[in-house]
């Protein structure tokens, strides 16, 4: 292979993707230039499938969808200005959802990498028919046909508080629900577990040359893991012919990090509202429309989250939301908190005005608020003196309230974290804005079906 030179490459190809239902193996080839292809699969568990008609032909749509938006990990290593799809065509539809798939989804890697990607990636669009009869692409709102899927959710499940809180919210519905994740964590397969549930595990290899093109000095960075995972879901689902995609992102994750003469760059952007609003349409209009895909937190905040996760201990031996332990290579589950990461530290004051300290301290083995050390960390999720973190934690406003809540109480207050920020911080800040109850308000938009939504509400509030 001779040596990649991301500043050499002139056009990053779609080249194709193909299904093979006796395997349930998909596989998504990309080139740049007349480079080597770089062949990534996706395994779907569960093989033979039968399909067939307009399911099958659904599928081939998802297919399609999952191999532009995971090309966003091949794409980064050279961000070429040109782009082809070799092997079939899209619709203006289609290239619009990807197109802001690829701006705001790496949004991050552009800002830490020094690049302006705006309008950069454009995908070549042919004037299409729509999915399921001869108007154009995207028309009145619905064109995608009706498949008759069998009521029955895929739920996301990451190994952290959020995915734990809906799997338990649907199981009190009623919904009949599948674990779903992707590639092999143990740790989240012992969540999984946990659960008593139906699980599925879907597997996910990238293609070995992307690593060898890092090595070469390739772009690298943060990609919007949340879209791949919900283009390969939805193909899932299809594949099982089920018609619910549920994940756990709410409503905090779509503010992101204000950065001093950049603006707003969200890491967690493809868990934002936004994205989940033009992926699930898409989805609907474009692919199946009795597929749901929403997020069954988005109405609440992270705090209003993290007060519902605390009504049981059941998962406290079993959950982790520490980033550190989730790396691509592997991980390292034999203590599930490192501690002193963003993550460690958001999760542990999350949680804390919300159960007993002795609790809180057993799950994570240590007080992360008596520890001078953790400073500088909790002052960047308090937004004192530096931005919020690029990591998927709340606003800066919640993490406020709830050091704000603690310091009001005779257990926490005397931690040196808790009685710095009382000292420190709080006496720059208005009371009103300190206030937790207006928090755990549960309100804003969501995709929730409005029957599971007027069962699952007075849950969530109560």
């Amino acid at each position: 292979m001779t040596a990649f030179d991301k500043h050499q490459v002139s056009r990053f190809r779609f080249v194709r993707c193909d299904f093979a239902a006796d395997t349930g193996v998909a596989r998504l080839v990309y080139a740049f230039d007349d480079g080597p292809e770089m062949t990534e699969t996706v395994t779907v568990p569960g093989a033979p499938f039968q399909l067939e008609g307009e399911r099958a032909a659904a599928v081939q749509r998802a297919l399609q969808l999952l191999h532009l938006i995971a090309g966003v990990s091949y794409y980064k290593a050279g961000v070429p200005a040109q782009v082809s799809i070799d092997s079939y065509a899209v619709d203006a539809d289609t290239a619009a959802l990807v197109e802001t798939v690829y701006l705001n989804g790496l949004g991050e890697f552009a800002y830490r990498n020094g690049l302006n990607l705006r309008g950069r990636f454009k995908l070549p669009v042919a004037s299409l028919p729509s999915p399921a009869s001869g108007r154009g692409a995207g028309g009145e709102g619905g064109s995608a046909p009706n498949l008759n899927l069998s009521h029955h959710a895929l739920v996301a499940i990451g190994g952290g508080k959020d995915s734990l809180v809906s799997i338990e919210a649907l199981r009190n519905a009623g919904v009949t629900e599948t674990v779903t994740w992707i590639g092999g964590s143990q740790l989240i397969r012992a969540c999984a577990e946990r659960t008593g549930l139906p699980m599925l595990n879907i597997g996910r290899t990238l293609a070995p040359e992307l690593f060898e093109l890092n090595r070469q000095g390739a772009w690298n960075g943060h990609i919007p893991v949340t879209a791949v995972n919900s283009a390969i879901m939805v193909l899932a689902a299809l594949v099982q012919g089920v018609d619910q995609v549920v994940f756990s992102n709410e409503r905090s994750a779509s503010y992101g990090s204000q950065i001093a003469g950049t603006g707003e760059v969200n890491h967690q952007w493809s868990k934002g509202w936004a994205f989940e609003k033009a992926f699930g349409e898409y989805v609907q209009q474009h692919v199946a429309a009795d597929l749901q895909y929403y997020s069954l937190l988005r109405p609440l905040s992270e705090l209003a989250v993290a007060r519902q996760f605390a009504r049981t201990d059941f998962y406290d031996a079993h959950f982790s939301s520490c980033n550190r332990n989730f790396h691509i290579l592997g991980e390292r589950p034999v203590n599930r908190w490192c501690g002193v990461c963003p993550k460690c530290h958001f999760v542990f004051l999350a949680l804390a005005p919300f159960m007993p300290k002795t609790r809180l301290v057993r799950i994570f083995g240590r007080n992360l608020l008596d520890d001078s050390e953790q400073a500088g960390g909790y002052d960047a999720l308090l937004e004192f003196q530096d931005h919020k973190p690029f990591e998927c934690v709340g606003e800066g406003k919640e993490s406020r309230a709830a050091m704000a809540t603690l310091a009001a109480r005779p257990e926490w207050k005397e931690d040196v974290l808790v009685k710095r920020f009382a000292n420190l911080i709080q006496p720059t800040l208005s009371a009103e804005e300190l206030k937790i109850e207006p928090l755990l308000v549960i309100d804003g938009e969501h995709r929730i079906p409005a029957a599971l939504w007027e069962r699952l509400r007075a849950n969530f509030a109560a």
